[in-house]
C-alpha cells in the first residue's frame, strides 16, 4: 500500500510539474548567428513608449513623462496643444496611432492617463486630434474610463484599427485585481472597440446589457501593453503582463473573457497563491504564456521582405530580461523562441513601420532601426 501510494504522489508531482512548465517547453534561445544589428535613429528619449511613421518618413514618438515628439530630418520638436496628462506611476502619455485613411483625414489617436472626471487621481483616455504648425488641433476625448484613482499601476495601454475601421485600445485594471476585470459594469482590464470617432458600435458584445460599459469588446484582461492586428487574419492580437509568472498572449474574440484574476500561470510576487486553477469553462486560454515573466511590451507581426528569416514571425519587447523576443508560431501554436539583441535595455515597444523596418523604443537610448548586417 506504501509503494502505490509513493507511485500516486510522484504521479502527482510529475503532472503539476509538467502544468507548471507547458510554456518552457519551447525555451528562449539565443541565436548562433543573427543577420541584423541595430542603429539609432531618434536618440536620447527617456522612455518612448509609442511610436507612429508618417507618410513623409517623419516619426511621432510619446515620451510617458507627457511630450510629444515629431522627428523629421534629425530634428526633435515638440508637439504643443496636448491635453493635460497625469503622469503618476506607470501612468503617463502612452500610445499612439495613425488613421488608417491619415494620408486623407489627418487623425491621429493616443492614449494617455488623464485626471478628467470623477474622482481623485486618474485613469487611461483615448483621444484624437489633427496636428497643424506642430500643434494639436479639432482635439477630442472619445473615451475616459472612470472612476479615477491615486493608484500608479496597470493603465495599458496600445492601440490597433482592424480592416473595418474599428479603433481597439486596451485599459489595465488599475491594481484593482479583486473588482475590475471580471466586472462589464466596471472600466479597467478590459479591450475597448469604438468607431473612428468616439461613438458605440450598434454590434458590440454588451450594448444591450444594463449599467454594462458599453464600448468593452473583452474582458478579463490584466494589463495589455501589447497589440497588432493579424495581417493575415484580420484578428486583433494582445499580450499582457501577469504578476510573477503568467504573462500571455491572447488572440481577442467578441464578449470573451480572459479570466484575470479567475484563471492564470503565474502567482503573486511574494511566491504565494491567489488562485488555484488555470482554465475554467466560459474562460480563453492564452495562445502562449510565460513562465517566468518577461514583462512584454510592445509586439508586431513581420511581414517585411527586408526580413526574410523573421517572416510570419512575431516579434515581443521585453522590459525585464531586456532584449526582443522572437515567437515562431505554426498553427498559432509557438514552436520556437529567440532571444534578440540581449542587454539592449528595456524594450518598451517594437513595430513593423509603413516604409518596412522595424523600430524598437528603448528606455534611455531612444528609438533604434534593425538594419542587416553589412
Amino acid at each position: 500500500m506504501k509503494h502505490i501510494h509513493s507511485i500516486v504522489i510522484l504521479l502527482l508531482v510529475t503532472l503539476s510539474a509538467c502544468a507548471q512548465q507547458t510554456d518552457s517547453a519551447v525555451k528562449a534561445e539565443t541565436p548562433p548567428h543573427l543577420n541584423y544589428t541595430t542603429e539609432t535613429v531618434v536618440p536620447d528619449i527617456n522612455n518612448p513608449w509609442g511610436m507612429a511613421l508618417l507618410p513623409d518618413g517623419s516619426m511621432l514618438i510619446t515620451e510617458k513623462s507627457g511630450k510629444l515628439i515629431l522627428f523629421k530630418d534629425g530634428i526633435k520638436t515638440s508637439i504643443t496643444g496636448l491635453p493635460d496628462v497625469y503622469v503618476r506611476g506607470q501612468g503617463g502619455l502612452l500610445d499612439i496611432a495613425l488613421h488608417p485613411n491619415f494620408a486623407v483625414n489627418g487623425w491621429i489617436y493616443f492614449t494617455y492617463a488623464s485626471s478628467k472626471g470623477e474622482g481623485d487621481g486618474g485613469h487611461t483616455a483615448l483621444s484624437r486630434a489633427k496636428i497643424k504648425n506642430n500643434t494639436l488641433i479639432d482635439l477630442q476625448l472619445l473615451y475616459k474610463a472612470s472612476p479615477n484613482t491615486k493608484k500608479g499601476q496597470h493603465w495599458g495601454s496600445r492601440i490597433a484599427f482592424d480592416n473595418d475601421g474599428y479603433i481597439y485600445f486596451s485599459i489595465g485594471e488599475r491594481g484593482a485585481r479583486d473588482v475590475n476585470p471580471q466586472d462589464i459594469n466596471r472600466d479597467g482590464g478590459k479591450i475597448y472597440r469604438l468607431h473612428d470617432n468616439g461613438s458605440i458600435p450598434k454590434d458590440n458584445p454588451f450594448v444591450n446589457v444594463a449599467n454594462a460599459k458599453k464600448a468593452i469588446y473583452s474582458y478579463g484582461h490584466r494589463n495589455p501593453q501589447g497589440m497588432f492586428k493579424h495581417p493575415i487574419t484580420g484578428t486583433i492580437w494582445v499580450n499582457e503582463h501577469g504578476p510573477k509568472g503568467g504573462d500571455e498572449i491572447n488572440i481577442i474574440k467578441k464578449g470573451a473573457n480572459y479570466g484575470w484574476p479567475v484563471i492564470s500561470y503565474g502567482v503573486n510576487y511574494s511566491g504565494t497563491s491567489f488562485t488555484e486553477i488555470t482554465e475554467k469553462e466560459g474562460m480563453e486560454q492564452p495562445l502562449f504564456y510565460w513562465v517566468p515573466s518577461i514583462a512584454p511590451c510592445g509586439m508586431t507581426y513581420v511581414t517585411s521582405n527586408k526580413y526574410p528569416d523573421w517572416k510570419n514571425n512575431i516579434l515581443v519587447g521585453s522590459l525585464k530580461f531586456q532584449y526582443l523576443e522572437r515567437l515562431i508560431l505554426k498553427n498559432d501554436v509557438v514552436v520556437k523562441r529567440e532571444k534578440l539583441f540581449e542587454n539592449i535595455g528595456r524594450v518598451r515597444n517594437v513595430i513593423e513601420a509603413t516604409d518596412g523596418y522595424i523600430y524598437i523604443a528603448v528606455e534611455g537610448k531612444g528609438i533604434l532601426k534593425i538594419i542587416s548586417k553589412k
